[in-house]
């Protein structure tokens, strides 16, 4: 009976380690995605000042998707821990 419950509190745990890797190595993508989005953005509108809306409006839609990335990995970390 023991190693029953030693075995589910291993898949518990388990399943807690799965979903925080997945969550933490699909953050960073993105996260590394949007700094370096911004920083090319930011360099492009002080290189050309007048395209500044194109270039703002661009760098928005850019980021909605990069970071759709993340959220689309938390809700594989919450199947996860909640299957």
């Amino acid at each position: 009976m023991d190693s029953v419950q030693a075995v589910v509190a291993n898949a518990d745990n388990a399943k807690f380690f799965s979903a925080a890797i997945a969550i933490a190595a699909a953050a960073l993508g993105p996260g590394l995605g949007i700094g370096y989005l911004v920083s090319k953005g930011l360099e492009s509108i002080g290189r050309n000042p007048e395209a500044h809306s194109k270039i703002q409006t661009s760098m928005i839609l850019g980021i909605a998707f990069t970071e759709a990335i993340a959220i689309y990995a938390l809700v594989v970390a919450l199947m996860i821990l909640f299957k």
